[in-house]
């Protein structure tokens, strides 16, 4: 493992359970894992998408200062939505956290390994 190589969690009991990390900075790259609307202080998850799509975001703000970066610093980001009608619902909330950075984006129709989520998100960060 590199020297430089730093672990972030969430605190959330299935990243022990499963083998991952919320995110790994390594060198100047911080790369964040698919990450939910579930708020993991209370372990509880809204039900409307544009809720879960804010809290993710915030979870992903949280694992990014942590590793010395922002959300200004992400260069990709990738969207898993489980219904393609919550696109158009979510994008403008997408462009409220990524409008400066502008990463390059893919959004993908999915099943989520929890029928209450309805948004994983996944981001790579390069640090300045």
């Amino acid at each position: 493992m590199s020297d430089q190589r730093k672990r972030i969690s969430s605190g959330s009991s299935f990243e022990k359970i499963a083998g991952y990390s919320r995110a790994v900075a390594d060198g100047g790259l911080v790369f964040v894992a698919g990450t939910t609307g579930f708020d993991y202080a209370t372990m509880t998850i809204e039900p409307e998408v544009e809720a879960q799509t804010h809290q993710t975001f915030r979870n992903i703000a949280a694992a990014l200062a942590e590793a010395g970066a922002s959300l200004d610093d992400v260069v990709r980001v990738r969207y898993y939505l489980t219904n393609a009608d919550d696109f158009q619902r979510v994008a403008p909330i997408f462009g409220q956290y990524l409008g400066k950075a502008r990463p390059a984006a893919t959004a993908l129709i999915c099943a989520l390994v929890d029928p209450a989520m309805r948004i994983e998100i996944e981001v790579t960060a390069k640090k300045h």
